[in-house]
């Protein structure tokens, strides 16, 4: 799979079995071993996995069967990664630059606009930098 898989809100643990090609029992067996990894039940306790979940385990498959790492590997260079995005939201809450923390902002909403864009299909409003005006635009689906 190229890492491309349907938007849903919430995926069962077949769809995510489907679409990293990893059998049930083995995203299970995952959970406890990544505590990045855990996906929420309902209440009929069947797991629910987010955007997110289906993402961490399509990255675990990449480190385990293309990558080679072990487990414990895998475990230790995912947990390097999250240390390591956590320190630029550090810095900016401690009194870092206000520019750069307002410039990450937009970047993040114009992607957010973007999405909406291409999955709407409807009238969406967007930010026109010569007059500051909104400008609407009609995208077709």
């Amino acid at each position: 799979m190229d890492g491309r898989f349907p938007e849903k809100l919430f995926y069962r643990i077949g769809d995510v079995a489907e679409i990293t090609g990893i059998k049930p029992h083995v995203l299970r067996y995952w959970e406890s071993e990544f505590s990045g990894l855990h996906p929420r039940k309902n209440q009929g306790g069947q797991r629910i996995y987010e955007r997110r979940d289906v993402e961490l385990a399509l990255e675990i498959k990449k480190l385990l069967y293309e990558q080679g790492y072990t487990i414990p590997g895998a475990r230790q260079l995912l947990a390097r990664h999250v240390k390591g995005a956590e320190k630029p939201a550090r810095q900016l809450r401690a009194g870092g630059d206000l520019s750069q923390a307002l410039k990450i902002c937009r970047e993040e909403l114009q992607g957010l606009l973007r999405l909406l864009q291409d999955h709407a299909g409807e009238v969406v409003r967007s930010p026109n930098k010569s007059s500051g005006a909104g400008e609407a635009k009609k995208r077709r689906v």
